[in-house]
This record gives C-alpha cells, sequence and structure tokens, in this order.
C-alpha cells in the first residue's frame, strides 16, 4: 500500500515569509500595469509550488487563521498585542491566495475561535491515527511540541537552499529536551515576543532549556523553587502565576471542532482553465507559461500527481530568489584580507589610509551597548576585495597606545568615513577618546532614502545590490540570545575575515549608493541633512537623560495601591470577584450579571465586546464602567513605563541613553527606543506623571522644552498656498477660533468652546485625509453636519482641497510624494483597484509630504543646534527629540543665551509664507517644562 503523505500548510505563516522574500529582490517589481502588489500572491504560490512538485503530497489542505478572538485573547487580554498592522500587499492578497487555492482544488479549513496552529495540530494527530505521515509546513517553532514518529515539521528553503524536515530527533536536540512535548514547558518559562507571550522575565531561552532539562516541567519547577538560588528564585517565585499563564497560552489544542475526511484532502487535478483566469488578471505571464504550457502527468503512484513536472525551473522562474551556488561568497570570490598585529605594519597603514579620499571602517565589539561595549578590532577597506583587521587588546592602556596611532586617520577632515550604521561606530571610538571628523557617508542611511520601506541590513544590502552573501555573525558567536557568545573569544583568523569583509562590502555598497541618491535627487537630502544629524543623534545617545528612579518606585507603589482598590471596587460593585483581564468575564459580569446594556455588540465568537471604544460609551449607566477604564489605564503605565524604564538606566552612567533610529519611519520622522518616547503618555494626567521621572543633570541644570506649535497646520497653509490660511497665521491669529469663525460664519469673539473644538478636529482631520463618517464620530455629530462642515471648509479654503486632489493626481503619475526638501514617501498602491487600499494610499499622498516636512525641518534645526552649542562651548545639552519637541539639559547661567538661540533656530529652519511658532518652557522635570 502506497505512503498516505498529509501537507498541511500554515498559510498566514507562509504569506509573510513569501512577500518578505520577494520583496528582498529589488529587482521584482510586485506592481502590475492595474497598480496590484502581487508580491504576497506570488511568494505564497511559489511556497505551494515547491512542495506539489518536491513533495508529491497524496493529501494536502491549506490551514488560514479568522478575525475572531480565540481563548487566549479571553485568558490574556494583550495576546499578540504587539503584532504590527498587517501589510497592505497581504490584506489585498488573501482573496486572490483563495481562489489559487480553490483553483488547485486544494482545500481550505479555517475555525473561528481557534488559531492556525490548533487546527493543524488537530489535524494532524486526527490524521496519524489513521496511518498518514504528516508535514506541518511552517517556519514557527511552537510546531515543535506537536511532533511524533510520523508527524514533522516541514521548513521550506529560502533562496534555493533544501526544506528544512524536523522529527522527534530533531526537536529534542533544538530544544534539549527529552520529549517533544516540553517544547511547551520551554516557551512558558521564554516567553514569545511575536506573540506577547510573558513566560518569566528575565529567563531566556538558555535559562529555560536548562530549567526544564533539571526539573522537567513547570509545574515540577514551582514545586520546587527551593532548589533555587539568588535573582533566580526570586524570578521564578514571583512569576509563578504568569509561568502558568504562558504554558497555556503556548500550548496548541488538539481538540478544534474541525473533521479529518481522507478523501477530501486527496490532492486533484487542478481546475487549468481558472488557474489560467487567475494568472491572468495578475499578470503572471511566466508563471502561466512555465505551469499550464506542459501536459499535467499522471504520478505513477496512486493518488499522487506530478502536476508541473520540471517543477525546479518552475520555481526558479516563480521567485526570483538567487540559487545558493549562484551567490558570491568569502569562498569564491578573491580577495585579500590582511591581519595587522606589528606596529610597524600599523604605522604604514596609517600612513596608506591618509593618502586615499575616502575609507570604510568597521568596529567589532563585545556588545551593542554604545556605553558597555568594548572594543575588539576595528577593518578597513578603501579598495575593492581588499580589506585590513587590528585586533584591539582588553587592556584599556594598550587600546589606546594602538587608537593613538590611528587618530590621525580618524581626525583627518579631508578624508571621507564610510560605515554601515556609522553612528554606533562613532559611540564606540569616542569611549577611547577617538573622534571621528570629516564627512560621513553611511550605507544603511543611503538605502532608507531611497528604498524607506524596505530593510537595511548589511546582509540584505549585500545580497540584493552586489549578489553576495557575507559571512554571517551567527557562525562566529552562535545565535542572539543570551546564550550568544562573544567577538572577544573567535579565533582571529576568522574575525579577521568577517570584520574585513564588512567593511569590503561596505565599500561597494557605497559606490552603487552614491550613484543611486544622484539618480533619484536625494543627494541634498542625504548629505546636508540626514547625514550631519547622523553627529547630532550620537551626542544626545551618548549625553543621555537623568531620571528619578526613586519617582518611579514610588509612583509604582501608588499606582499598585490604584490598581488594588479598584479590583475591590469593582469586587463590590458586582457582588462577585473573576479575572478582570479576562474580556469574556468582563463581558459576562457587564452584560448578564449587572445588565448594563440590552443591545450588546458581540464579537465573532459569540462573547461581549469590552473594547474601550464600547466602555466609553456606557460610562454613563454604570459606575462600574470608569473603574474598569480606570484599572486598565493603571495596569498599562505600570507594566509598560513605571516599572521598565528603571531597569534601562545605565550602571555606569547612572542615565538612560535612548537610541534615536533614523531609519524606521517611512516619513522621515526619528523613532526611539530603550525607552520609545513618542509612546510616552500625555494625554491623561496619571500618563503625564511619567514625565516628571525626566530630571536636569543636577542642581544647576534646569530642564528646558521647546516644542513647534501647529507646525503640520503651518506646513499644509504653506504647501497649499491657501491665502485665507497663511493671513491668519501671519496675523498671529488662534488659528482654531479663526477657522471656527470662517467655517461657522461667526464673528471671531463670539467663537465657542465648543465651536473651536469642533474647527480643530477638522484642521487636524483634514491632514490625515479624515471622511465625514470620522468627523461625525470624533465630535459626536451627524454626518450630514460633518459633511456640511467639510463642504463648508473647503468653501473657505479652497487652495487645501486643490492641493490635496493635486498630491493625489501626482502620486498616481509619479508613484510618490515629496516634501520640502525632497524627501520622496513611495505609495505603491495609489493605483490600486481594491478601493480600500487605494484609499488608504490617497490619504498617505496627503499626509506624508506634511509630516514628512516636519521633519525635515525638526531634523534641520537640530543640526544648526547642536553645532551652535559646540561652537560657543555651552554646557547645555540638547538630549531628548518627540514629534516636534526638543529637550534640553540647560545650564542654569545659560538660560537666557540658549533660549534665544534655541528659538531662532527653530522658528528660521526654513523659509515659509507662514511663520513657524515655538513655544518654550523650563522646569525641574520634563512635566513642569512642558
Amino acid at each position: 500500500m502506497a505512503e498516505k503523505k498529509l501537507f498541511l500548510l500554515d498559510a498566514f505563516a507562509l504569506i509573510y515569509r513569501g512577500y518578505f522574500a520577494l520583496n528582498a529582490n529589488t529587482k521584482f517589481n510586485p506592481i502590475n500595469s492595474k497598480g496590484l502588489d502581487t508580491s504576497a500572491i506570488l511568494g505564497f504560490t511559489n511556497t505551494l509550488v515547491e512542495v506539489l512538485t518536491k513533495q508529491k503530497p497524496t493529501h494536502i489542505a491549506v490551514v488560514f487563521d479568522t478575525a475572531a478572538p480565540t481563548a487566549r485573547h479571553e485568558d490574556f487580554t494583550d495576546y499578540k498585542a504587539n503584532r504590527q498592522e498587517m501589510p497592505n500587499a497581504i490584506a489585498i492578497a488573501i482573496p486572490y491566495i483563495k481562489e489559487i487555492i480553490k483553483a488547485f482544488k486544494i482545500p481550505v479549513i479555517e475555525s473561528d475561535g481557534y488559531e492556525a496552529d490548533d487546527v493543524i495540530g488537530t489535524l494532524a494527530k486526527k490524521a496519524e491515527k489513521k496511518g498518514f505521515i504528516t508535514y506541518m509546513m511552517t517556519p514557527d517553532k511552537d510546531f515543535g511540541q506537536l511532533v511524533s514518529e510520523n508527524i514533522f515539521i516541514y521548513k521550506p528553503g529560502r533562496f534555493g537552499n533544501d526544506a528544512e524536515i524536523l522529527g522527534v530527533k530533531e526537536v529534542c536536540e533544538k530544544f534539549e529536551v527529552q520529549n517533544p512535548q516540553q517544547v511547551i514547558d520551554i516557551l512558558g518559562l521564554w516567553g514569545d515576543a511575536i506573540d506577547n507571550i510573558p513566560g518569566i522575565p528575565g529567563v531566556g531561552e538558555k535559562t529555560a532549556k536548562q530549567l526544564i532539562k533539571e526539573f522537567g516541567s513547570i509545574e515540577n519547577l514551582l514545586n520546587n523553587t527551593r532548589s533555587l538560588k539568588g535573582k533566580l528564585k526570586e524570578k521564578v517565585e514571583e512569576n509563578k502565576e504568569k509561568a502558568i499563564l504562558s504554558k497555556k497560552l503556548a500550548t496548541i489544542l488538539l481538540n478544534a471542532p474541525v473533521e479529518f475526511d481522507e478523501n477530501a484532502l486527496i490532492l486533484e487535478e487542478p481546475d487549468k482553465e481558472k488557474v489560467l483566469e487567475i494568472f491572468s488578471e495578475l499578470e503572471f505571464r511566466t508563471l502561466s507559461k512555465r505551469i499550464l504550457g506542459k501536459e499535467i502527468q499522471s504520478a505513477t503512484i496512486s493518488g499522487q500527481l506530478d502536476i508541473f513536472g520540471q517543477g525546479q525551473e518552475i520555481e526558479q522562474n516563480i521567485m526570483p530568489e538567487i540559487k545558493t551556488t549562484d551567490w558570491k561568497t568569502i569562498t569564491n570570490t578573491q580577495h585579500t584580507y590582511t591581519l595587522v598585529q606589528k606596529e610597524e605594519d600599523l604605522f604604514h597603514l596609517v600612513s596608506t589610509l591618509l593618502q586615499q579620499s575616502e575609507v570604510c571602517f568597521d568596529t567589532e565589539t563585545t556588545s551593542l551597548s554604545i556605553i558597555d561595549a568594548e572594543l575588539v578590532g576595528i577593518a578597513f577597506s578603501f579598495k575593492k576585495s581588499e580589506g585590513f583587521y587590528i585586533p584591539i587588546p582588553p587592556e584599556k592602556e594598550k587600546a589606546i597606545k594602538i587608537l593613538s596611532i590611528l587618530s590621525p586617520f580618524f581626525e583627518n577632515e579631508n578624508i571621507l568615513k564610510i560605515g554601515q550604521n556609522i553612528k554606533y561606530d562613532l559611540h564606540i571610538l569616542k569611549n577611547y577618546g577617538i573622534e571621528v571628523k570629516g564627512k560621513l557617508f553611511d550605507t544603511m542611511l543611503a538605502h532608507y532614502l531611497l528604498h524607506p520601506d524596505k530593510k537595511h541590513n548589511m546582509d540584505f544590502l549585500a545580497e540584493t545590490y552586489l549578489f553576495y552573501r557575507p559571512v554571517s555573525i551567527e557562525t562566529l558567536i552562535g545565535k542572539k540570545g543570551k546564550a550568544q557568545g562573544n567577538m572577544r573569544n573567535v579565533p582571529l583568523e576568522n574575525i579577521k575575515e568577517y570584520a574585513a569583509e564588512d567593511a569590503d562590502i561596505t565599500l561597494q555598497l557605497k559606490i552603487v549608493f552614491a550613484d543611486l541618491l544622484k539618480e533619484n535627487e536625494t543627494e541634498e537630502l542625504f548629505y546636508q541633512i540626514e547625514t550631519p544629524l547622523i553627529r547630532v543623534l550620537a551626542n544626545m545617545e551618548h549625553e543621555g537623560v537623568n531620571v528619578d528612579v526613586n519617582f518611579l518606585k514610588n509612583y509604582s507603589l501608588q499606582l499598585q495601591t490604584g490598581i488594588l482598590e479598584l479590583e475591590q471596587s469593582i469586587y463590590q460593585k458586582t457582588g462577585a470577584q473573576f479575572n478582570i483581564d479576562s474580556p469574556k468575564q468582563l463581558g459576562e459580569i457587564l452584560f448578564e450579571k449587572l445588565k448594563i446594556e440590552e443591545n450588546v455588540k458581540k464579537t465573532k465568537t459569540g462573547q461581549y465586546a469590552t473594547g474601550e471604544e464600547i466602555l466609553s460609551k456606557l460610562a454613563k449607566k454604570h459606575p462600574i464602567i470608569d473603574d474598569i477604564l480606570s484599572y486598565r489605564e493603571l495596569r498599562k503605565l505600570k507594566n509598560t513605563y513605571v516599572d521598565s524604564i528603571p531597569e534601562m538606566v545605565n550602571e555606569k552612567t547612572k542615565r538612560v541613553h535612548t537610541s534615536f533610529m533614523q531609519t524606521v519611519a517611512a516619513t522621515g520622522r526619528l523613532s526611539s527606543n530603550n525607552p520609545n518616547l513618542q509612546n510616552i503618555p500625555i494625554r491623561t494626567e496619571k500618563g503625564r506623571m511619567i514625565r516628571k521621572a525626566f530630571i536636569p543633570r543636577n542642581e544647576n541644570y534646569l530642564l528646558l522644552s521647546a516644542d513647534y506649535s501647529q507646525v503640520e497646520l503651518r506646513i499644509i497653509a504653506a504647501l497649499s498656498e491657501e491665502q485665507n490660511m497663511i493671513a491668519d497665521f501671519v496675523a498671529g491669529k488662534d488659528i482654531h477660533a479663526a477657522t471656527a469663525a470662517n467655517v461657522f460664519n461667526v464673528p471671531l469673539h463670539e467663537v465657542t468652546k465648543d465651536l473651536r473644538a469642533k474647527a480643530k478636529a477638522v484642521n487636524f482631520g483634514i491632514i490625515y485625509g479624515q471622511t465625514a463618517f470620522g468627523l461625525a464620530e470624533n465630535i459626536g455629530i451627524s454626518r450630514t453636519e460633518a459633511k456640511e462642515i467639510i463642504d463648508t471648509y473647503f468653501i473657505k479654503y479652497p487652495g487645501i482641497k486643490t492641493y490635496m486632489e493635486n498630491n493625489i493626481k501626482r502620486a498616481k503619475e509619479n508613484g510618490y510624494v515629496e516634501t520640502i526638501m525632497k524627501r520622496k514617501r513611495y505609495l505603491n498602491d495609489i493605483n490600486s483597484s481594491n478601493a480600500t487600499v487605494r484609499g488608504f494610499a490617497e490619504r498617505n499622498a496627503i499626509n506624508a509630504p506634511i509630516q514628512g516636512s516636519a521633519a525635515d525641518i525638526i531634523k534641520k534645526a537640530m543640526i544648526e543646534i547642536d553645532a551652535q552649542l559646540r561652537q560657543q562651548h555651552l554646557k547645555t545639552k540638547m538630549i531628548l527629540q518627540v514629534h516636534d519637541e526638543l529637550v534640553f539639559d540647560l545650564y542654569i547661567p545659560e538660560k537666557e543665551t540658549v533660549m534665544n538661540m534655541v528659538k531662532q533656530k527653530m522658528e528660521n529652519a526654513v523659509e515659509l509664507q507662514v511663520p513657524l511658532l515655538t513655544e518654550m518652557n523650563t522646569g525641574a522635570n520634563w512635566l513642569e517644562a512642558h
């Protein structure tokens, strides 16, 4: 009897994988003539073809997640809360992908209330009982818990590599367990950042494996914490409930309500006419020719179909990925990388470096910390395929001696210094007393300006532009995590090859990107704004900010007291104790026990909707609602900010060193992490209190906040050349009151607070392309009234409407819009046939030039302010940037000088038809100063 071979495809995991693989190749244009981004569709189709041609399953199914919440969401409100919004290309791809699967006559299986993992797990176990060999096709590590003698994980290969098949042996070796079911215990302790499964804080992969190796299970560990020691014992005992919850969240359910009908899963011959029809619509010409231009041949084994024949050739044409054998690598590319250890050789190298017009350099260090990392070595390259590596000893005196020999090169202002994420290298050298002078060229930053929506890491850039696959750092020090090794311990020959290759490849990328920047007409933005900003941000990061840890600890206790009081109040008002964090239990209490609303909105799974928007509308119906909303607010503040920020204080400096990133937000705005300053709450009183923790350096300093006033409205007035709005700004009028007077046809002195609030909502809503429906929801009026307000607005401010229409038109013609400094925002979906997707792109066409211009303006101001602070040798330091605000550690004797200078530079950063206005204040903490 022939082997029954079942493949269960984890749809979304494979769709995302295909999408990112295709977008990694800049030679592939995913947009067809209709404006549809086909990358996710084509990526998944390639994966499907791979399994059909290479593995020849007898049975197959594709399993999708649904939008409905699952039991995991009921157990843990924040489950998967960290997930980023689905890319538009994937959202619009789903219907097409399902049509393709249907045309291939492959069943689609999904079940509301259960994840695809649960459905696959349930089917795999049922299939096993019926004698099937089952392959779960997914890159997800969680599936390791399901592996058995007859159930395997099938991880599709990438870039032409073979697929990886994991059985019991491979899973047990990977997770260092006795049986695959213990994978659940590992995940329960370790947690999962992608799914927001908490695990035990501070317990990483290595510790989790050690604990399960010793105790066998989470339950046994928790019953024997007395045998643990120190901080680990404390962490485990304090987080017992989190561990149990995390194990539950990580457990794949095997009772999903799906039947296993093996006849329904038999692989059939596809509907070729339907496949051709879909491929024609999508303009998959090569794919249609390769697959449908050949006869379908029956397989020799009953129940199997070698549907496409020549599968390898098809796969190469579907997915524009380079085969492994085609990559250039360090092993097949001629190169000369030299180790420099003797002092005389070092002097000779420096002499050669000083003769160059541009040199790429790269530091190797012991960690990614800009404060704590030790320098391990420096690599240089100034000619393709050539590089030099200088090891740096751990002893500080010896290291400084070597660096003093190199300093004439670093401090030479006539030599262009090239790097990949060069800001990090500036930090490291600064720690050793070396200031890197001269112009800079950062390949990561250059690529960001060319393709802001793509990845910018060196491996991706090398593979995409040079068809070169660099040595992976994981081959030297292992995978990321607590178990990762240290570059200090890597053999000298290995690190020499790795580091010199990095410098060599970065040099080659610079040559490519310099030409592309010119072709793209973004040279001025790169050289005048983004590159000078590197040093400004490095100075800010190095300076850091002082944080009042004691205040945060006390505030945490206050919040915890408030949380407990609210818990008791909620229990008292309901007459029951329940899990307030469980939407399911909360809904039952509110709408079944208390009956505070009859016509209740429910989710797809039938449970009551208890989101903030729903509860806010019910606040007047029962006092418990205010308690619940307050409870949620306090919990989030405590866990996300108040308890986290003290852990970010550096032990050496006693300050928090935020990282500012230039290459994340496609609009051009800066982003930050550790902490994420943009997300620190400001709208509620308790949220604003967090800013009170950010304090000056000492008693001789204050914090100065300088914030652009209504900068985006001023920009849209200038860009649109709307004369009525320009006149109001020039006259110094309250713009929202002036708008209210115009739109509601009342004298300015008769504008009420309510009318001003409505006008403000319209002003800011217009920037984001808000519709009448959105405005109505926002300010609580009818849709008819909202439409009348917007229509009147455009009559009073016709230039705004013309600007919006023209921007959308230009975007459709060019594929992008620009800021005042020629920053391009590419809008691939602007001509999409899908109205929802196209609408999103059109709103971006209106908003991106405004947000991007605001980013350009504050960046230019930052560069000029930083230059003045240094030229005047002032003690005041610029330390934070958040949205349109700059924060300074202000030396009190310099107060008047600095405030005048900052105001002048911010308000004159660019020349517009409207004045830029800066609001400034000082205080003993950020809250007072804001």
